[in-house]
């Protein structure tokens, strides 16, 4: 039940940031503050629960440099971090930056070529939120989602 809540939050977002450039802080806010029912059915230890919010501060923190240097929105900045507070495996986070990463860099290709066919000069702004949102879709243990094997 709690990875369709999360679902639904990552489809909303990816809609909203593909139609406004933006996503809420309130999907953001509670797609981390559901992150400790996800611990709690899990069955995560105090050890293992300080670990996950360590890696992803460190994750948050990288991406907050990202946005410092213009390269991302703190939205998306916001969602990776808190969608880091899911992904209780290393590699399924691991495995979801690098979908993202490809998704993202794929869409910003596909925006540079509709500026150049429309013959546009202003500066693109990518909705980088669908491309984490279906990363992190790909990566949820959901059979019908994870091509790779990895467990969130």
């Amino acid at each position: 039940m709690l990875l369709l809540v999360l679902a639904a939050l990552l489809v909303s977002a990816g809609i909203q940031d593909a139609r406004t450039r933006e996503i809420a802080n309130w999907k953001n806010a509670a797609i981390a503050l559901l992150a400790p029912l996800w611990w709690w059915a899990n069955a995560l230890g105090w050890m293992a629960i300080a670990e996950q919010v360590g890696v992803a501060l460190l994750v948050f923190a990288a991406f907050v440099a990202a946005f410092h240097f213009g390269w991302m929105g703190g939205g998306d900045v916001k969602m990776i971090g808190a969608l880091a507070l899911w992904l209780l495996d290393p590699v399924a986070l691991t495995w979801m930056l690098i979908v993202m990463s490809l998704l993202g860099g794929a869409l910003t290709v596909i925006l540079l070529i509709e500026r150049a066919l429309r013959h546009r000069t202003a500066q693109i702004e990518v909705p980088y939120g669908v491309a984490i949102a279906i990363a992190a879709l790909i990566t949820l243990r959901e059979p019908l989602f994870n091509h790779f094997g990895v467990n969130a």
